[in-house]
């Protein structure tokens, strides 16, 4: 086997039938299924590179829906005001932490604590 072929196969060492397989990094993932998506045969595809076709196939959909994802309008008016409440959330809770300090500070705690009943 030449290095060329190697290269454009599965990993090194690839495993025979029945062995655990190796991990394939999404770099490597990301090629082959550009390489679906440009046209070239599944099979010829899944040949070369010892993969199996339904695990291409597994590969080329999520990589689709990720790219969906990404591709999604971030201007979406649910995602604005979730983020501005998850801003006044966490403002509020800081605001509540100080004033809980304060209250400790100046000798009140326990007096804070009998009206929070």
């Amino acid at each position: 086997m030449s290095s060329e072929e190697s290269s454009a196969g599965a990993p090194s060492g690839a495993e025979a039938p029945g062995e655990i397989a190796e991990r394939w990094s999404a770099q490597r993932k990301t090629e082959l299924v550009v390489r679906l998506l440009r046209g070239e045969p599944l099979d010829a595809v899944s040949r070369e590179s010892q993969v199996p076709a339904h695990e291409l196939e597994s590969w080329k959909r999520a990589f689709l829906e990720a790219g969906a994802r990404g591709l999604k309008n971030r201007s979406d008016p649910e995602e604005r005001e979730l983020t501005l409440a998850r801003a006044k959330v966490g403002e509020l809770t800081m605001r509540l932490e100080l004033a809980e300090y304060l209250i400790e500070k100046r000798g009140f705690a326990d007096e804070w604590k009998r009206s929070k009943r």
